[in-house]
């Protein structure tokens, strides 16, 4: 079980970024199209973190043209180039499913000052 330990930790990406539930972020994904490599952005909120350690995911939500989307991210993937605060959220529950049933203004997450 050590083994699996140190191979994972030793895996794992050197800068994780910084952000936490109910952050709206940009996450510059890598898309390969044929040979090529391309940057895709792909903003929303911030609705769960998962797992822990080299298994972390965390889901981004956005509405496009009236249709929710959500994607589900690795952390340590090397296709997440970075990922950009764009604001901070305030909110007091881990996981903020209840967005989904919302639209419109009620699905907005109030904005920490800090």
């Amino acid at each position: 079980m050590d083994a699996l330990k140190l191979i994972s930790e030793s895996s794992m990406k050197a800068e994780v970024p910084s952000f936490r539930i109910g952050d709206t972020v940009k996450v510059h994904v890598k898309i390969k199209e044929g040979e090529k490599y391309r940057i895709q952005v792909f903003e929303g909120t911030v609705i769960a973190k998962k797992h822990g350690g080299i298994n972390e995911t965390f889901t981004v939500r956005r509405v496009a043209h009236g249709c929710g989307i959500e994607r589900v991210f690795p952390v340590h993937s090397p296709i997440v180039d970075k990922v950009e605060v764009v604001r901070t959220g305030k909110v007091r529950r881990s996981k903020l499913y209840y967005l989904r049933d919302r639209v419109g203004k009620a699905a907005k997450v109030k904005e920490s000052i800090n």
